[in-house]
């Protein structure tokens, strides 16, 4: 027997595995935050930009395009997107606003895709 949950197109799928008396339990969903982060890391560009955050570094925009060999607008954008996805934070400093990794954001995600994979394989 199987249980039914939605999929990702929004169909319905199913779940294999199941007893016959339905005890698969709740069905994890991954949360909207962790979709997001899930996104951010999809880029090499981001994956390069994280890199830069190594040992606690905060950095400007500006360094980050430097570091980077990017465009500060392609860097702009790229923080925001990794803002989004809730690994990079951010701290105003006088007229600089500087970025930093958000490890805590990232370990939250990180529990839900974990909690996720645990159930599906």
């Amino acid at each position: 027997m199987t249980e039914a949950f939605p999929g990702p197109s929004g169909a319905e799928a199913t779940a294999p595995g199941c007893g016959a008396a339905g005890d698969c339990g709740a069905v994890p969903e991954l949360s909207e935050a962790t979709h997001d982060f899930l996104k951010a890391l999809a880029s090499p560009t981001r994956q390069q930009i994280m890199l830069l955050f190594a040992h606690g570094a905060e950095l400007s925009v500006n360094e980050i395009a430097e570091r980077a060999g990017i465009g500060q607008s392609t860097a702009s954008q790229q923080l925001a997107l990794l803002r989004r996805g809730g690994i990079v934070a951010s701290r105003r400093d006088g007229k600089a606003v500087l970025y930093r990794g958000d490890k805590e954001r990232a370990a939250r995600a990180l529990a839900d895709l974990q909690d996720y994979l645990k159930f599906c394989c």
